[in-house]
C-alpha cells in the first residue's frame, strides 16, 4: 500500500528528528497496569531492544525487578516470522539481518503475557504502523486463532500519532499505546 510507504517514510524522519530521552516516569503507567493485571497470572513480559530513535524501553528493567517476569525479547526467523526468547539484561545480544539486536538462541522460545511493541506511527483507534514487514502482526494473527491472549501495548512518542492510519486485513490492533502523556485503551 503505497500509502503505508510514505507514512513510514515521514514517521522514520519525524522519530529521527523528534526523538529525546525518558525517564522513568514514563513508564509509571505501564506499572499501574501491571500491578492491576499482576492477579491473572502473567509470568512474561516482551521488550524490544530499542535501536532506529525507538523509545528505550531499556530503563524498564530497574521498575520491574519486583514483578519477577521473566523478560523476552523478539528474534527473527526466516519468512518474517518471529519467537520471543528468554532475556537478562547485559546477556548477551547478536546483530540480525536487519541491523537489530536479539539473543543468542540458546533457549527454547516463550510466549509473552505482556508485550511491548515498537512502532512508527498510530492513531486514536490504536491501529499501528511498523516497518513493513509484519512481523508483529504475523506472531499476534498465531494466537488469535488459538484464543490465547497476550496483552500489547504500542510503546512510542506523542509526536508519532496520526489521526487515522491506512489499514489491511492483516494488521492486528493493539490493546494500549503508552507515550509520555500516559496509557490509552
Amino acid at each position: 500500500m503505497q500509502q503505508k510507504i510514505t507514512i513510514r517514510k515521514k514517521a522514520l524522519i519525524d522519530r529521527k528528528k523528534n526523538y529525546f530521552e525518558i525517564s522513568s516516569q514514563f513508564f509509571f503507567p505501564l506499572i499501574k497496569l501491571l500491578k492491576k493485571q499482576k492477579n491473572i497470572n502473567i509470568k512474561t513480559l516482551s521488550l524490544y531492544y530499542p535501536s532506529n530513535y525507538e523509545v528505550n524501553v531499556l530503563g524498564l528493567f530497574q521498575l520491574i525487578k519486583k514483578f519477577k517476569l521473566k523478560i523476552l525479547l523478539p528474534v527473527t526467523k526466516l519468512n518474517n516470522q518471529m519467537n520471543f526468547m528468554e532475556w537478562q539484561y547485559l546477556d548477551p545480544l547478536k546483530v540480525n539481518k536487519f541491523g537489530m539486536l536479539e539473543p543468542c538462541l540458546t533457549n527454547k522460545p516463550l510466549t509473552p503475557d505482556f508485550m511491548l511493541v515498537p512502532l512508527l506511527a498510530f492513531d486514536k483507534n490504536n491501529n499501528r504502523l511498523g516497518y513493513g514487514k509484519g512481523f508483529y502482526d504475523k506472531f499476534l494473527k498465531k494466537f488469535l486463532k488459538n484464543k490465547k491472549k497476550i496483552t500489547t501495548i504500542g510503546v512510542a512518542f506523542s509526536f508519532q500519532e496520526y489521526n487515522k492510519l491506512p489499514v489491511s486485513n492483516l494488521d492486528i490492533k493493539l490493546d494500549y499505546i503508552l507515550t509520555e502523556k500516559g496509557i490509552q485503551k
